[in-house]
């Protein structure tokens, strides 16, 4: 028996209206002007790949301060450079130059481009950095610096490393003569920074913080190089060309004698087939071939056929700032 009694607050056929889902949302699938308001409408339009005029004039702002940031970075890197550089401890002299001078007569086969090899220019000047020890001055690196100066606009920076005490003076002007505008970095193409440093073996770097260094001088040489022309596309023919540079830097600069005459027999005979040594354009490998050819010994004492190919050589103009130190 209950306690009370009370009267149903609720008729039988009243029915609660229950959700169906968790959340509702307007249907952006409509037909324009039936179902879709204006608001959806430019949604729609914008997901269709439309970009929003404000959004475009914020990415415009974006980029105009980029470019003014990549503008003060570039020269913070100047005064920077006035001061230290990566690796170098003491700077006892500091040469620039930007070369003026025509074009050479070699003409370097193919079409370099900076931004294809080196990364697009983003208004810092692209610096290449090489360690170098003065016992062992690398001669290519110092021909292909002044061929580069022919092609490009380049800042060029020689200092010494507090490991080394006594650098002869002709290393120290070996990049050539100061240039006024050695402070604006801004109006170079490329920079070429030489330091003379106790190294075992020859370094590169081009992005100090983002590559390891490139060793050796025949790899810096190729890599250089790429900047004047792009290897052949004949893969027999370019390995030809990095054979010659393997013999030049490992067998004539630092082999024995039996290897370095060794090397002028197969010099001897290659170039009594053809002008030069990668077949009838100037190449890699006679640039390298020239400088460890004369470092390793007197001209007169080379075989008739490589003798021809060195005046040869001599006459392009290259090879100038080589020969006081192949004296």
């Amino acid at each position: 028996m209950s306690m009370y009694q009370v009267k149903p607050v609720c008729g039988s056929l009243l029915k609660p209206d229950l959700p169906t889902c968790m959340y509702t949302l307007p249907n952006i699938h409509g037909q324009q002007g039936n179902s879709c308001t204006s608001d959806l409408c430019s949604e729609h339009a914008l997901q269709n790949g439309e970009v929003d005029p404000a959004v475009k004039a914020l990415e415009a702002r974006q980029d105009e301060i980029l470019r003014k940031l990549y503008e003060l970075k570039a020269a913070v890197d100047g005064l920077a450079k006035t001061v230290t550089t990566p690796d170098a401890d003491l700077d006892l002299t500091v040469s620039s130059s930007l070369s003026s001078q025509s074009p050479s007569s070699t003409t370097f086969t193919g079409v370099t481009n900076l931004d294809t090899l080196l990364g697009k220019d983003l208004g810092a000047l692209r610096d290449i950095v090489i360690n170098a020890n003065p016992a062992q001055p690398p001669l290519t690196l110092m021909v292909l610096h002044s061929v580069l100066c022919q092609r490009y606009r380049v800042l060029s920076t020689v200092h010494v490393h507090s490991s080394v005490s006594n650098v002869p003076p002709q290393l120290l002007s070996c990049l050539g003569p100061r240039h006024a505008d050695s402070y604006a970095r801004q109006m170079f193409q490329l920079g070429f920074t030489l330091i003379w440093k106790d190294v075992p073996k020859l370094q590169m770097k081009f992005s100090v913080q983002n590559m390891c260094p490139i060793e050796g001088e025949a790899n810096v040489a190729r890599f250089l190089f790429k900047l004047l022309s792009p290897y052949p596309s004949d893969a027999a023919l370019a390995t030809l060309v990095d054979s010659w540079v393997d013999m030049a830097f490992f067998q004539l600069a630092e082999g024995s004698a039996k290897e370095r005459a060794a090397v002028l027999r197969a010099l001897n005979s290659a170039l009594g087939r053809s002008p030069w040594l990668a077949g009838q354009e100037f190449s890699l490998a006679d640039m390298a071939c020239y400088c460890c050819v004369l470092q390793s010994g007197p001209a007169s004492s080379t075989p008739s056929n490589v003798q021809r190919w060195l005046k040869s050589c001599e006459n392009l103009g290259h090879f100038s700032p080589a020969k006081p130190f192949l004296q």
